[in-house]
């Protein structure tokens, strides 16, 4: 069973986890300039990893952030959800404070807060925000298929998650 992690941006980060270990930890982008053809284009990237038997988190929506950032977010997590329901796949909608208490206990930790915690649990390190917090959602959904042991505040991080 594989349990995958997608945090949506113009920089979409995909972990794929196999066998406890990490099989896929890249950060997806697009050349191409005009919206929404970008956000197609990413999404089909991300699809190009996806099986029919992968148990997938997504990074739901920042509601409280503004800004043209929040438009291409939406875009594209729209459209890639879009997708995932056309091929047939279920995923979890995880809020972004959910990622970030499941990693690191606090669920406003800033994006450089979670580089320590997420190195000293898993031992895992990469220089994307967006492929770490792909990581902590593949974590998320081993976790939610039962595959690991938690702590309290792990346990608090699930309740959120649809």
């Amino acid at each position: 069973m594989r349990f995958v992690g997608i945090d949506p941006s113009t920089k979409t980060g995909l972990v794929i986890l196999e066998n406890n270990k990490v099989h896929t930890a890249i950060e997806i982008t697009s050349k191409e300039k005009r919206d929404p053809h970008r956000f197609m284009d990413i999404t089909k990237k991300v699809m190009q990893h996806i099986t029919k038997h992968d148990v997938i988190c997504i990074e739901g929506f920042s509601y409280s952030s503004k800004g043209s950032a929040v438009s291409v977010q939406y875009g594209i997590g729209w459209i890639l959800r879009s997708e995932l329901i056309r091929a047939g796949l279920n995923y979890h909608d995880v809020p972004p404070s959910s990622v970030k208490k499941f990693a690191t206990g606090k669920g406003n930790a800033k994006k450089e807060d979670m580089v320590l915690p997420i190195f000293k649990r898993w031992g895992f390190e990469h220089n994307s925000d967006n492929v770490r917090d792909a990581f902590v959602l593949a974590q998320i959904a081993q976790a939610l298929n039962g595959q690991v042991e938690l702590t309290k505040f792990q346990k608090e991080a699930l309740i959120k998650i649809s």
